[in-house]
């Protein structure tokens, strides 16, 4: 990719700066995934951006083999409460879809933003595709798409572990997919 400087000056203006070149292929895309959303997250079925709201696995497969390009976006921050996770991870979902939209307008028209956390552009979800009041900029999360974000994260050298308590420090991943 020719213009990789121009996209990461892009990436340098919102304050991204902990992120890898990655080819699509090496993100690992799991039935395990998802069935955790089923069986598990307490947001499966309510969110436009959740499961069974997006494209079934093999489908998740597709649209990656699609890639040559992506990016993965590390995030790392520790919290005094439990409650600041959601607005910290809404400030930055918020910018990566200001960078990937940045990015389509370089000529990437296959930009595509998977956030580091469940959509919340909204502060309640319709949870019905067709009512979604912002259906240009809501996106699914990696694990939504099947993305086994631990042995992805991992292959590509971040740090990612299960987390005891809100003590520990999170690490979030997003990830842009770019032609």
């Amino acid at each position: 990719m020719e213009d990789r400087g121009k996209i990461e000056s892009v990436f340098g203006n919102y304050g991204f700066i902990d992120f890898k070149w990655i080819d699509p292929k090496d993100i690992g895309i799991a039935q395990w995934v998802r069935t955790k959303c089923l069986f598990g997250c307490a947001n499966y079925g309510k969110r436009v951006c959740c499961p069974p709201n997006v494209p079934s696995i093999p489908e998740c497969k597709q649209f990656f083999s699609e890639y040559a390009t992506g990016v993965i976006f590390h995030f790392a921050k520790a919290f005094d409460k439990p409650e600041d996770h959601r607005g910290w991870a809404r400030e930055i979902n918020q910018a990566l879809l200001r960078a990937e939209r940045d990015v389509f307008l370089l000529g990437h028209e296959k930009a595509f933003l998977l956030p580091m956390s469940v959509c919340s552009l909204c502060d309640e979800c319709t949870g019905v595709r067709e009512d979604c009041r912002n259906p240009k900029s809501a996106r699914p999360t990696p694990e939504s798409m099947g993305v086994d974000v631990y042995s992805t994260a991992r292959k590509h050298n971040f740090p990612i572990e299960v987390l005891a308590d809100y003590s520990q420090t999170v690490n979030r991943y997003a990830f842009l997919l770019i032609e």
